[in-house]
């Protein structure tokens, strides 16, 4: 049997959506596990990962059951959500490598403010450091930030901003996230090639009348 016939690519189909739970499975788990230790207490946070490794479970088991029944209608739902996903992951992951300083700052103002005030003193706790950035238009919310800030390099007369800090590794972590995305976004549109081509092929096993 050759790799473009019936049996390989329901192999290959397979594997695909095996590795995809895997990821879903290790998503949810570093997930519990940061909750647990108390590495995040943002349920925001917590319940976004969870949300995406719950999501991208559903889709590879969906995508598992219909190649290995090689079911119609269950291979072209996991096409068409599939196909969307990797549309979304490309640009996300193109738009991470683009990124720039100035744009990796406001991004990291908006994500701040829409931490609470938990997650806040936790990062500050854990990165020893004080407030986001110490510019001029948040200086009244940079003051107010380091007055409740709990780390310990209070007691020292220099104490780093988080902002300083995160932008450090920012552009190197961008890269690196959005290396992952291209890549995992290239095995998407590698799984929608193999549901067209699988979908499409004649099941030998099966009645010859049989309507496909």
């Amino acid at each position: 049997m050759v790799c473009g016939g019936f049996t390989c690519s329901k192999n290959a189909l397979c594997s695909l959506n095996v590795v995809y739970m895997l990821v879903g499975l290790l998503l949810i788990g570093v997930a519990a596990w940061g909750k647990g230790f108390g590495l995040v207490s943002s349920i925001h946070i917590i319940g976004g990962v969870i949300a995406v490794g719950v999501f991208l479970l559903l889709i590879a088991i969906v995508g598992l059951i219909g190649a290995i029944h090689h079911h119609q209608v269950m291979l072209f739902f996991y096409m068409v959500v599939l196909f969307i996903v990797f549309l979304f992951q490309f640009g996300v992951s193109c738009s991470c490598l683009a990124m720039n300083r100035g744009q990796q700052e406001a991004l990291l103002n908006t994500a701040w403010r829409m931490l609470e005030y938990k997650t806040k003193t936790d990062l500050e706790s854990q990165l020893n450091c004080c407030g986001l950035l110490n510019v001029t238009a948040n200086q009244t919310q940079f003051d107010l930030e380091l007055q409740n800030c709990p780390a310990l390099c209070k007691k020292n007369t220099v104490c780093y901003t988080c902002g300083d800090m995160m932008l450090t590794h920012a552009t190197e972590a961008l890269k690196i996230l959005g290396g992952v995305g291209l890549f995992f976004s290239f095995t998407e549109i590698l799984g929608v090639w193999l549901a067209v081509r699988y979908r499409n092929q004649k099941d030998p096993r099966a009645n010859p009348s049989a309507f496909l």
